[in-house]
């Protein structure tokens, strides 16, 4: 058995799998946009759940974690007790071309 964590690991879309709709869905909401520009901004499994300044709760976080692994947008795994992200840019960007490069701009209109 992998690891000793008690609680299931991340189930994981990839991003070839994901309808267009569900990416924009996705990505429509302000509290994932941030999540997504924070990781952005961010090196690969450098960011574990609760480092993020979002206005939510860890219910609601987790939701949100949820939508963007199901969108293709981010990968999670545990490292002891934290879970920690990665943007799945490349992976992403090969599906959705210039998508989210839309929504890491600060000033979206």
């Amino acid at each position: 058995m992998a690891g000793t964590s008690h609680r299931a690991a991340p189930e994981h879309t990839h991003p070839d799998d994901v309808p267009v709709l569900t990416a924009l869905a996705a990505l429509a909401d302000p509290v994932r946009a941030q999540l997504v520009r924070e990781l952005a901004a961010s090196a690969d499994w450098s960011r574990s759940c609760g480092t993020f300044d979002v206005p939510v709760g860890k219910a609601a976080l987790s939701h949100h974690f949820a939508v963007l692994r199901a969108a293709g947008l981010v990968e999670q795994r545990d490292e002891g007790p934290k879970r920690v992200n990665r943007l799945r840019r490349e992976e992403f960007d090969a599906r959705f071309p210039g998508l989210l490069g839309l929504v890491l701009r600060t000033e979206l209109i």
